[in-house]
């Protein structure tokens, strides 16, 4: 008797085959460190080519899903987290993960972010936020500081940057977490942490755009001279009065998980829903379902 596919033992993933086109990020670009932490991550849970599952708005950190070997999307400018919603709610057997940029996230999919977030969809939503548009050249994004000269604001931004952690807050999110490209054992340990929440993970990683906002996180980097500081020690994930306190830190701030709470998911709740409906039409075939619904509209 053969044994069942499920009971094989499969070795991990390895990084050659998961990777697939060679980046085309510019040297030095922080998204580099978070594709090679995210095969690091397959290969360590064990996930295979076909529960990978990659989505990406537009903008470079958007080229995630040319880059790894297994199912996933490049969806349009700011629609990543439409799109990956559905993969999550008729795929409850994958964990989806969703990369973008800042612009990508907060500018024209600022909508979705907010109602992904409020809906608490299971899936990870990882944003490597530069502070700048870097795939067009160098624009204002709406993480850029006050005071940044670009070719939108030559003579320097004047608007209220946007604070990604305290929106992710304030939208619902019942994980949100900080980390940055130029500490890969923590980002490492944050992008499991999300997978392994039940609801909608966020994570804002600072990755620096060497071409066009060279420096941009020094003051975080201790090879650069700056300080990174783990969340303090006593600090309660599910208070979330304290983790917008912590998030409306002066830069760099803190880094870690700052909320994590344990409410019922979108996927949950549709499930539910899906349930109760197919018991009141147990026994019927498909075809006979349907034709109830269309008498019904007669």
């Amino acid at each position: 008797m053969s044994t069942p596919i499920a009971e094989i033992e499969r070795k991990p993933l390895t990084k050659k085959e998961i990777a697939a086109d060679h980046p085309t990020w510019c040297p030095g670009c922080g998204d580099f460190s978070v594709l090679a932490l995210y095969f690091k991550l397959i290969e360590k849970r064990k996930i295979w080519h076909e529960k990978i599952t990659t989505v990406a708005g537009i903008g470079c950190s958007s080229r995630f899903p040319y880059f790894v070997q297994a199912h996933g999307a490049h969806y349009i400018h700011g629609r990543a987290l439409p799109f990956a919603t559905g993969v999550s709610l008729s795929r409850p057997d994958l964990h989806v993960f969703a990369f973008g940029g800042d612009g990508d996230a907060f500018s024209i999919g600022g909508n979705h972010f907010n109602h992904c977030a409020r809906k608490n969809v299971k899936l990870t939503y990882l944003v490597m936020d530069n502070q700048v548009y870097g795939l067009t050249k160098k624009q204002t994004s709406p993480t850029s500081p006050i005071g940044f000269k670009s070719k939108t604001d030559q003579w320097g931004s004047m608007d209220e940057p946007v604070n990604p952690m305290r929106q992710a807050l304030s939208a619902g999110a019942t994980f949100v977490a900080r980390t940055t490209h130029t500490n890969p054992k923590h980002l490492l340990e944050m992008m499991e942490a999300a997978m392994d929440h039940n609801g909608f993970s966020f994570i804002e990683c600072l990755s620096e755009c060497t071409e066009f906002f060279e420096g941009a996180f020094d003051a975080s980097n201790p090879r650069k001279g700056g300080e990174f500081r783990d969340m303090p020690a006593g600090h309660d994930v599910t208070d979330e009065i304290a983790a917008y306190k912590a998030a409306a830190e002066p830069f760099p701030g803190h880094f870690g998980i700052f909320y994590k709470v344990n409410k019922p998911t979108k996927n949950e709740k549709e499930a539910e829903i899906n349930r109760r409906s197919r018991e009141k039409v147990q026994g019927l075939a498909d075809w006979q379902i349907l034709q109830q619904n269309f008498d019904r509209m007669k």
